[in-house]
């Protein structure tokens, strides 16, 4: 059986606006921006001498920043 929304030009269904390499992009939002929480932690942490909670709190920002961006971008696509 072939699923008629995944044919070229297929109608707009629910979830017609994410393709796969929105996904990618997705995925690439969250880890990038749990990663650079890491890294500015990191170096907040060796400049201040306060390991690990730089780096903590460098990572809880950097998951929400990467939950708003990805609510955000969701949206966008859901609706355009």
């Amino acid at each position: 059986m072939v699923d008629e929304r995944s044919e070229a030009g297929g109608g707009a269904g629910p979830g017609a606006g994410l393709r796969g390499r929105d996904l990618i992009g997705l995925g690439g939002l969250l880890a990038g921006s749990v990663v650079l929480g890491l890294v500015v932690g990191l170096l907040v942490d060796r400049a201040a001498g306060s390991a690990p909670i730089g780096v903590l709190i460098g990572i809880g920002l950097g998951v929400l920043a990467g939950c708003v961006g990805f609510v955000a971008k969701v949206r966008a696509a859901l609706r355009g």
